[in-house]
């Protein structure tokens, strides 16, 4: 069976995930990091990309990003995935691929999924073990959102305005969110959408947004189609 094209919808949040090839790290240092979010930021800024959220784990990175135009996203993906190649590959003197294949990524409903993404992005670091506290995890966009630092890779989505009507209001409104997390059934939706590449959201949704692109944006149903009587 042909291989679907990566679904692609501008206007519309997208969850995207990169992972090393193998599970290979792709993130050494802090320098390594550093190096991905300034070109995270100059990517987003020529192919025009909101940033919404963002998490750098040792092996994989999530993003959450809404792009402006059809091809946004995947020319924003393919040049920040080859400039960090180049940089990695130099800087720690290896040759070949870095990456797992294509990208994976998923658009959203916002108003049902936008905040809950971004929660699982800020507690993946906590699920890994790797801190206690979303809060304590420097290479994700929760601190910015936390009203922890201030983070020029980002755009907040209008949601994330809503939260609140001062910055104060918004930062607590948003660390109690994520102090809440999620359940068991958003996260596996969240990653299993993003994997497959399906559109994650309600019916109503689904429909309006098949409107707009031919791409078909949900698992079909196994078997023959039924016969009309």
């Amino acid at each position: 069976m042909a291989r679907l094209p990566r679904l692609s919808v501008p206007g519309y949040p997208h969850h995207s995930i990169q992972r090393g090839n193998n599970r290979q790290a792709v993130f050494l240092s802090d320098a390594d990091r550093q190096v991905f979010l300034g070109l995270l930021r100059d990517s987003a800024t020529r192919h025009a990309v909101a940033v919404h959220g963002y998490v750098l784990m040792e092996n994989h990175f999530h993003l959450l990003v809404t792009p402006s135009l059809p091809d946004s996203l995947a020319r924003f993906m393919q040049a920040l995935g080859r400039g960090y190649v180049r940089y990695f590959n130099d800087i720690h003197d290896r040759t070949g691929t870095l990456w797992e294949g294509r990208y994976r990524a998923a658009v959203l409903q916002a108003e049902t999924f936008l905040l809950p993404c971004m929660a699982l992005l800020d507690l993946n670091p906590v699920r890994a073990g790797l801190v206690a506290q979303a809060q304590d995890y420097l290479w994700s966009s929760h601190g910015h959102y936390a009203g922890l630092r201030v983070d020029k890779c980002l755009t907040p989505h209008p949601i994330v305005w809503g939260l609140g009507n001062t910055p104060f209001a918004r930062e607590t409104r948003y660390r109690d969110l994520v102090l809440q997390g999620l359940s068991a059934q958003q996260q596996s939706a969240l990653i299993d959408s993003a994997l497959a590449g399906w559109a994650l959201g309600d019916r109503d949704f689904v429909g309006r947004l098949q409107q707009v692109t031919p791409r078909r944006l949900s698992k079909a149903t196994p078997g023959r189609p039924r016969r009309r009587i």
